[in-house]
């Protein structure tokens, strides 16, 4: 049996929230990213780092408030938390390494082009994990040609919002990368929600206790915790850049002297000097 499923239980509200949630991430982590390719060496990968956990939280918290907007009507929802925190895992780790070759690759093409590809790798792979950690009465089928076009799309804008991020300059590019970043998570989500279809192993008719015996979480005892902790770590993350303003205006170090450029991994390898 065919399920009726509903990703806009709410209307909009759950896709304007996830999106806001994916843009505040994107933000935070796109100007870690910046940040590092103006500071010395021995700090870039501390900014790197930051910024991949700020864009790997926010990836995952849009995920789980996208997901309390979806219903099927015949079954209840409950979530398996070891594979949903590994979505968390899997989308620090793969953004990380995008970020962590365009940070010390610096803006090539192949950077670029590397970088996003992976971080995009990063986004599906956290949003379909996420998807297999969910339990209910029935099994998923996906539609092949939506699949490949969500992953598309994650690789396609998240290779954009890199390039934005740290080849332009001023509060209007930052704020533009973050929003292409943000379409790339919430597009790639919708897209692959829309490719899902659910087929049933229940009756019409749905015992109201069914609930109590599916294993795992319902979705409210666990959106609470989930937006907590990640809405804490997006706070510090905000923090720690409001204390380095550099990090907002996209400036060099103070020790870089007038007139020199900062250091960039393509000067460095064409043997140009680099700042301290």
């Amino acid at each position: 049996m065919q399920g009726t499923v509903d990703g806009f239980t709410y209307g909009l509200v759950t896709p304007v929230a996830a999106f806001l949630m994916a843009a505040l991430g994107a933000a935070l982590g796109l100007r870690c990213t910046t940040r590092s390719l103006h500071t010395a060496r021995s700090y870039r990968a501390g900014w790197l780092a930051l910024g991949s956990l700020s864009i790997g939280s926010g990836v995952w918290t849009m995920h789980f408030v996208a997901m309390t907007g979806f219903t099927v009507q015949e079954t209840p929802i409950s979530y398996d938390k070891p594979l949903t925190f590994a979505g968390l895992a899997v989308a620090v780790v793969m953004v990380g390494i995008g970020i962590f070759i365009v940070g010390y690759r610096g803006a090539t093409r192949m950077a670029l082009i590397t970088g996003g590809v992976i971080t995009g790798l990063g986004i599906a792979s956290m949003h379909y994990l996420g998807m297999a950690g969910m339990r209910m009465a029935a099994s998923f089928a996906y539609d092949t040609p939506l699949v490949i076009l969500s992953v598309l799309i994650a690789g396609g804008a998240a290779t954009g919002a890199l390039w934005a991020a740290v080849t332009l300059r001023g509060a209007l590019a930052g704020l533009g990368a973050s929003i292409l970043m943000a379409v790339a998570v919430t597009g790639m989500h919708y897209t692959g929600m829309a490719a899902l279809d659910v087929h049933l192993h229940l009756p019409p008719t749905v015992p109201s206790d069914l609930a109590d015996v599916l294993p795992g979480d319902r979705p409210a005892e666990m959106i609470g915790p989930m937006l907590a902790g990640a809405a804490c770590f997006l706070l510090l993350a905000a923090v720690v850049l409001l204390f380095d303003p550099r990090a907002v205006t996209g400036g060099p170090d103070p020790g870089t002297r007038a007139g020199r450029r900062p250091w960039s991994p393509a000067r460095e390898h064409a043997g140009g000097v680099r700042s301290r």
